[in-house]
């Protein structure tokens, strides 16, 4: 009998063991955290900070420690469009897209509740108030210093949770169609303007060529029959069947010098 109860007992010992061993292993497992490379964690022990966690197998006290993890590269935020009534009162709907980074995960959770939403919202109302105190041929022509406006006002407000606003780009502008209308007949009006410049400057060009032409042929008389010559030899390539043959002007002149001589005597 005693034989039997010690080898009952052995196996009540081993089976404690066997238990023992396996909760331990579990409480170890259940505490192996990996914080990977482009991620920082952060360690709770009942709900007080600890400290930082960086890159690498960790391992915390499970049901007595969390971790919170919190990523370091940068992040992209979408803008949503948002309805701008511009300083010259026009009406129009503007996105963007925002990009920043956490330089300092520790006041990125403990300064504020929900850093991504927070961005977001003072994103939108930056955008508002920028794109609210200038004019729409500002916003069309000048993106890169609109966004960067916006850039700076986020950047200032952030600055105290950790974060860096890297960069803040405009993407769609969106205008009525009446404006749309309005701004192809504007454009289209100098375009109309800037070819009647052209023209206009080119047949000033034209007309001083003619008058420097003029002054060469009137000093050389031979230079008219050259030129008429080839005139004529232009007409003949066409094959025309009638050929027009101007009259000299000179001869004319002088006609009229005869006339006034025999009228006089």
């Amino acid at each position: 009998m005693s034989i039997f109860n010690g080898t009952l007992n052995k196996l009540f010992t081993m089976q404690l063991m066997t238990i023992f061993i396996i909760a331990v292993t579990l409480f170890l497992i259940l505490g192996i955290r990996i914080v990977f490379e482009y991620k920082r964690a952060l360690k709770f022990r009942f709900g007080s900070y600890v400290k930082l966690l960086k890159p690498g197998l960790r391992w915390i006290i499970p049901f007595v420690e969390t971790v919170q993890f919190v990523d370091m590269r940068v992040i992209t935020i979408n803008i949503p469009s948002q309805e701008i009534m511009t300083q010259d009162n026009v009406p129009c709907k503007i996105n963007g897209v925002l990009f920043f980074r956490i330089i300092d995960a520790t006041k990125s959770i403990l300064e504020v509740e929900d850093y991504q939403f927070a961005i977001s919202q003072l994103a939108q109302s930056s955008l508002r108030d920028v794109s609210g105190k200038v004019e729409l041929d500002t916003i069309l022509s000048k993106r890169e210093e609109l966004g960067g406006n916006i850039r700076t006002i986020v950047d200032q407000e952030t600055k105290d949770w950790g974060i860096t606003i890297l960069d803040v780009k405009i993407k769609d502008i969106e205008l009525p169609e009446n404006m749309k209308r309005s701004m192809a007949n504007q454009a289209e009006a100098e375009r109309s303007r800037r070819a009647r410049v052209i023209l206009a400057d080119a047949e000033k060009q034209a007309a001083k060529a003619l008058v420097e032409a003029g002054k060469l042929i009137d000093e050389s008389p031979s230079s008219i029959k050259l030129r008429l010559y080839q005139t004529l030899s232009d007409i003949a390539a066409e094959k025309n069947s009638t050929i027009v043959f101007p009259f000299p002007e000179e001869v004319l002149y002088r006609r009229e010098e005869k006339d006034k001589t025999k009228s006089l005597k």
